[in-house]
């Protein structure tokens, strides 16, 4: 069967479109609560809930307990739903065999009731392709494997979520959310939902709403400290990284490190698309065009060789910020890596 993304299921539920199985995987947790939330919440009446809707965790139960709940009929409704949440806390779950015996799982899936919906919530961890299990639950129901959203990737994430709402968010006020709350989808809607609630009468949701509701600055973030090293604007590279030395648990250096990569990486494709138009030039670096200049000052400043060489030093510092070669703090050691990004030959 075709991989469902989350937009598809959460549109085919809303439909009333219902499988008998979904199997909810991967790294970001944010899209696995949200639809089994939703499946929770949406598809039975209050009253039904009470007699149709199960809830139990990995921790609590084993393979044969969840078929015994899924083989159950419903009373008094069309459907019944079983959720598991924390589902790759069960010994086993994806087995072909456990002892001499068929996985319960595994043989459920390959004939299930049409009148349950079981949700199994797997966070961390995926099914292999391969297994016997994922074949049986794709035949049947969805595998959904929930992905995480590259950092650089998050701008446009965030616009999304906006619009979807009835609002428009700046470029840079988008920006602002991405690098002062971080790749966490669930902290980011929660803001979102905050920012909905007391700016409920404006249409567009621009920087200094984000200033003043989340509580971040503008001068101070990520992105800035990219622009400013795209410039080499020491003064302003050197304010930043000393508010970041002050404040390391809001500007962790493995998040950093990613934005630096994300925007070196692009600045060496700018290298080879730059004869380009604007418009087709943003279109292979994937960005909006609204940000390229960005990329047209760094080219000045950084020649391929250099964009190279400072991909090695964000791998260099990347080991040592883990411990290896290195008694520094992360503080300290972005100081020097900044220093020899802006001072190489």
């Amino acid at each position: 069967m075709a991989s469902y993304t989350y937009e598809q299921i959460i549109q085919e539920l809303q439909k009333k479109i219902y499988k008998p199985i979904y199997f909810l995987m991967g790294d970001e947790p944010y899209f696995i609560d949200v639809i089994t939330d939703y499946i929770e919440e949406n598809i039975l009446n209050e009253a039904e809930r009470t007699f149709n809707l199960t809830v139990v965790y990995g921790k609590d139960v084993d393979l044969p307990a969840v078929v015994s709940l899924a083989k159950r009929y419903p009373m008094m409704a069309n459907y019944q739903i079983v959720v598991v949440r924390e589902a790759q806390n069960i010994r086993n779950l994806d087995a072909s065999e456990i002892g001499k015996k068929i996985n319960p799982l595994l043989q459920y899936a390959q004939d299930p009731l049409s009148s349950t919906i079981l949700v199994i919530a797997y966070k961390d961890k995926r099914l292999e392709k391969n297994r016997k299990l994922y074949k049986a639950i794709d035949n049947k129901g969805i595998i959904f494997d929930s992905k995480k959203i590259y950092e650089d990737k998050l701008p446009a994430w965030i616009t999304s979520q906006f619009k979807l709402r009835g609002k428009q968010i700046e470029h840079d006020a988008a920006l602002l959310m991405a690098d002062s709350i971080g790749n966490n989808l669930s902290a980011i809607n929660n803001e979102i939902t905050k920012m909905l609630i007391y700016l409920e009468n404006e249409k567009h949701i621009r920087t200094e709403h984000v200033e003043k509701l989340i509580g971040v600055s503008k001068e101070y973030t990520n992105n800035e400290l990219i622009k400013a090293l795209g410039r080499k604007n020491i003064t302003q590279v050197n304010k930043i990284v000393l508010y970041f030395a002050s404040n390391p648990k809001d500007h962790p250096f493995q998040e950093t490190l990613m934005w630096l990569f994300n925007f070196f990486q692009k600045l060496l494709l700018y290298k080879d698309v730059q004869q380009l138009s604007e418009q087709e030039a943003a279109a292979k670096l994937g960005i909006n065009p609204y940000f390229l200049t960005d990329y047209k000052l760094a080219s000045k400043h950084y020649s391929r060789q250099q964009i190279i060489n400072t991909f090695h030093l964000i791998r260099e510092y990347d080991v040592k910020s883990k411990g290896v070669d290195n008694t520094f703090e992360s503080q300290e050691l972005l100081k020097e890596l900044v220093s020899k990004i802006i001072y190489q030959n």
